[in-house]
Parts: C-alpha cells; sequence; structure tokens
C-alpha cells in the first residue's frame, strides 16, 4: 500500500471519528430537548410556559448551530464508509445537514419558541371550548412552517411545501403517493363501515365507574405484558397520551376519564409500542443517528400492531377481561365473547385517539385534507373550523358538538407537525403488513395473547425490525421484516375479517 493511499485512508477514519464523537454530542442534547418537552407535558407548572418557550428556543439555537457546522460538510467529504452502518450514520447526517443548512438559525428557534407556548394556549383553548383563543396562535405556526417549508422543498410544484414537511416524519412519502393510498382504502373502508353500523348485532358498550387507581394498575400490567423495560422508562399522566425519549430513558403517558377505560389503557398500549420500539433498538446505536426509530410511520407501525392486531385481538381481550374484573368488579358486559365486542365496538365518535379500527383511518383522511390545504394556502386559519365541521359531518355522519371534539381535540398543529398526521395511517397499513408476516412465521401467538403474554410477537418484532433502528430507510425496514412489499391490502383484508365476524356479517 503507498504512502498516498495510507494517508488517505487515515485522513477518512480520522474524518469519520471526528464527525460521529461530534454527532454523539448533538444527538444527546437532542434527548435533553425532548425531555424539557416531557416535562412542559407533564410536570412543569402551567405558569412557566413563556419561559419555557425561552428554554426550548435557546436549545433550538444550539442544536441548530451544530447541525449546520461547517465542519460537517468537511468531515462528510472526507469519510468513507467502511461497512453498512457507517454508510447509514453517513447517510442520516447528511441529509439532516443539508436540510438544517437550508433553514435560517432565526427561523429554527423562532419556530422551537412559538410552538413550545403554543402547546399551552392550545390546552387552555381546548378546555375553555374557545377556538377564537387558539386562532392568532396557530395562525402563526402556520405562518412559520410554510416559511421553513419554502426554504426545504425542492421545486416549487403545488404540493411542495407540504412534501418538504412530509419529510420531516415519513422520507421517501409524498403528498401524491399517500393521497392515492387514501384513495384506494376509502371505498372499502366506507363499505366496512356502512356494513357494520347496519348490522343486526351490535355488541353492547362496556359502562361503569372505574376508578383512576384502578385504571392505572391494570394501565402498568398492560405495558408490562408487552415487554416494557421499567428500569428504563415511567408511565405518568397527560393531557394527550405521548412517547418520549429512546435508548435507557424511554417515557410513556397515558389519560384517565373515570367511565371510559379504554381511552387509558389502550392509550398505554398505543404508547408501550411507541416505546418498545426504542428499547428495542441495537444498543450499540445508542447516541447515534441509527438510535430511534426510523419514521414516524414505521413507529406507527410499532403503536397500532401493539394496540390493535395483537392488544384488541380475542386471545388478548379475554385475558384482559379477568384483570379488569379482578380490579373493578363483575362488568357491565356479561363475558369475554361481550367484553371483545365491547372493545372493538364501532361508532362514529369524534376523538380520533379513541377510534375503533374501522373509522381511524377516516379521521386521519380528514385531518390530511385540512392541513394539505392550510399549507398549500387555499385554506385560511380562519376558516379551519367551519371546514373542519362541515367535513366531518360529511364524513362521520354526526355534527360535531364543541371545539374540543372538533379541531381542537389534537395537540399536533400546535406543535407545528404538519405532515405528521399521514404517518398514523401508514404505520396502520404497516402494521397489517406485519401482523400477516408475524401470524405466518411465528406459532403460538394467539395462545400466548391469551395468557397475557406479547411475548412471541414483540421478540419477533424486535428481531425482524426495532433492533434496526434507522439502520434502512423506512419502506425497506417493513419490507426486509415482512418480505414482501408494503401496500394497505393486508391491513383492509384483516379488518374486513375481523368486523364481519364480531357484526355476525
Amino acid at each position: 500500500m503507498s504512502d498516498a493511499t495510507t494517508g488517505k485512508n487515515s485522513a477518512s477514519n480520522s474524518a469519520m471519528n471526528s464527525l460521529m464523537a461530534y454527532q454523539r454530542d448533538t444527538e444527546a442534547l437532542g434527548q435533553i430537548a425532548g425531555r424539557l418537552e416531557w416535562d412542559q407535558e407533564t410536570m412543569m407548572p402551567r405558569g412557566a410556559a413563556e419561559q419555557r418557550g425561552e428554554e426550548i428556543g435557546a436549545l433550538e439555537g444550539v442544536l441548530h448551530a451544530r447541525r449546520t457546522d461547517p465542519r460537517i460538510g468537511d468531515w462528510l467529504e472526507e469519510a468513507t464508509p467502511s461497512d453498512e452502518e457507517e454508510t447509514a450514520y453517513l447517510r442520516h447526517i447528511r441529509r439532516t445537514y443539508e436540510r438544517q443548512t437550508r433553514v435560517p438559525a432565526k427561523l429554527a428557534i423562532e419556530l422551537a419558541r412559538t410552538t413550545s407556548v403554543a402547546q399551552g394556549r392550545w390546552a387552555e383553548a381546548r378546555s375553555a371550548n374557545d377556538v377564537a383563543m387558539f386562532l392568532p396562535t396557530l395562525r402563526r405556526v402556520v405562518e412559520l412552517r410554510r416559511e421553513q417549508a419554502a426554504a426545504l422543498a425542492d421545486g416549487d410544484g403545488p404540493e411542495a411545501l407540504y412534501d418538504a414537511l412530509i419529510d420531516d416524519y415519513e422520507e421517501g412519502a409524498s403528498a401524491a403517493s399517500l393521497g392515492a393510498m387514501f384513495d384506494r382504502m376509502r371505498p372499502r373502508l366506507v363499505a366496512l363501515r356502512e356494513a357494520v353500523m347496519g348490522a343486526d348485532h351490535q355488541p353492547r358498550d362496556l359502562s361503569g365507574h372505574f376508578p383512576a387507581d384502578g385504571q392505572m394498575r391494570v394501565a402498568r400490567k398492560l405495558a408490562s405484558a408487552f415487554g416494557y423495560d421499567w428500569n428504563c422508562g415511567r408511565m405518568d399522566l397527560s393531557v394527550h397520551p405521548f412517547s418520549s425519549g429512546s435508548g435507557t430513558d424511554t417515557r410513556i403517558t397515558t389519560r384517565v376519564v373515570e367511565a371510559e377505560p379504554f381511552n387509558c389503557l389502550y392509550a398505554a398500549i398505543h404508547e408501550t409500542g411507541h416505546a418498545c420500539y426504542e428499547q428495542g433498538v441495537d444498543p450499540d446505536y445508542l447516541l447515534t443517528p441509527l438510535g430511534a426509530g426510523v419514521s414516524m410511520g414505521v413507529h406507527e407501525s410499532q403503536s397500532r400492531i401493539y394496540e390493535n392486531q395483537l392488544g384488541r385481538s380475542r386471545p388478548f381481550t379475554g385475558w384482559l377481561y379477568d384483570q379488569m374484573t379482578e380490579t373493578f368488579g363483575p362488568l357491565s358486559v356479561g363475558d369475554a365473547d361481550a367484553f371483545h365486542g365491547a372493545v372493538n365496538r364501532v361508532n362514529s365518535g369524534f376523538i380520533r385517539t379513541e377510534a375503533d379500527e374501522v373509522h381511524y383511518n377516516l379521521h386521519i383522511m380528514l385531518r390530511f385534507g385540512l392541513e394539505r390545504e392550510m399549507i398549500a394556502g387555499t385554506l385560511a386559519v380562519d376558516d379551519l373550523e367551519e371546514a373542519w365541521n362541515t367535513r366531518f359531518e360529511r364524513d362521520f355522519g354526526v355534527k360535531v358538538d364543541q371545539p374540543a371534539h372538533g379541531m381542537l381535540q389534537d395537540v399536533h398543529w400546535s406543535l407545528g407537525l404538519f405532515g405528521y398526521f399521514p404517518t398514523y395511517a401508514l404505520g396502520n397499513v404497516y402494521a397489517g403488513c406485519l401482523n400477516r408476516a408475524l401470524r405466518e412465521e411465528v406459532e403460538g401467538v394467539d395462545e400466548a395473547l391469551a395468557r397475557g403474554e406479547a411475548t412471541h410477537a414483540t421478540e419477533w418484532l424486535r428481531e425482524n425490525l426495532q433492533r434496526h433502528g434507522g439502520l434502512y430507510t423506512p419502506r425497506d425496514t417493513i419490507r426486509r421484516a415482512c418480505g414482501f412489499e408494503p401496500d394497505e391490502g393486508p391491513l383492509l383484508d384483516y379488518l374486513e375479517i375481523k368486523f364481519a365476524e364480531i357484526y355476525k356479517l
């Protein structure tokens, strides 16, 4: 080997080592920012919102400066990957660097500060059922996100701004591809909804009083059943359930309504799915670009398969029925079969997070259409409530009775998360594919679920998907786990079979 080659290799190794050491500190600071946001939702005094906005804005300034440091460009130019992992490291860092350098630091800081404050103002407006309280803040958030999208967009087509925002959450997806997927899904979902709602057999709802402490005890049992590592996690209460963190510090929240225990319990399972994904990533990837879930669509595939295909299955709800009767005494539904019907009961409810599997994707389609128009500038923020209410009545057949059940129900737009909502439906599609592959490859899944053990399923998911973190692209992550190209067919087949049985169609 020549001296020139040796020198080149040495420079490449030095660049890679410097880049990864620098990235490790950036990842650690990003985790600290996430912990501030977790605290804001769970522990922070209400009066601290304005100060917290300044704190988060200041930290975002530090992170933006680090992510756009010119040395990153130099290291990327010099570094040569030696294996698959280093190739993936460079792919992620290059993508982040190229996107971050397009966004002015002043805009990044203002967006972080504004959305931090907006979160509290949304919560106040939701509590007061007053849209007008929130509109000035939402207008500002939309303005800033459109400005950011313009900086990030490739091209100037009608969907360029929204596509730039989607790319924050699902690399490779676009408004056109997601819209086409929704167009294929809608007819079968609507037909299934009409058949179910018109069926002669209608499962009874669960009624009664379920004290908060009992709900939280059951919620913790559910998280444990799905493999949540309590040594590296915790469960708290928040207005809107969420999961936060990664690696050895992964936190989940749920919420309690004492007359509606499924809100708490299935939110807990859902967020456990997110957290187990983070806990399942190869520990060697901790505080690297590969050390977290690869995209929100893939993330949602984990929360949705835990919550629905596993958590709402007849075997698992049979076990949950026993836990509920042990905790709360006799239930208003007479047996485990009736309880399974209650868990999966279909109704045109207002709230997305409480929606049944038949209606859930229709909720996402509603939000997708509205935010697509807001970012394009064809729907004014001041007209959002009327547009929401009109489309909800058209799609669900009922009128919105109050803003907290309408456009104020979700926290996402206050946080500026435009482009996030469609990943929920994409996660459902991915979960349908994973469920098919899981049941083809693993024996005894239902028998284990009937004992309250999700280990057969979670071990398969951990081995085939979770441990890889960000090693592969989102769609490739699902394809490798399933062994086939993902599409909406397995999800729709699953829904039709399941609800035909429950509703005796």
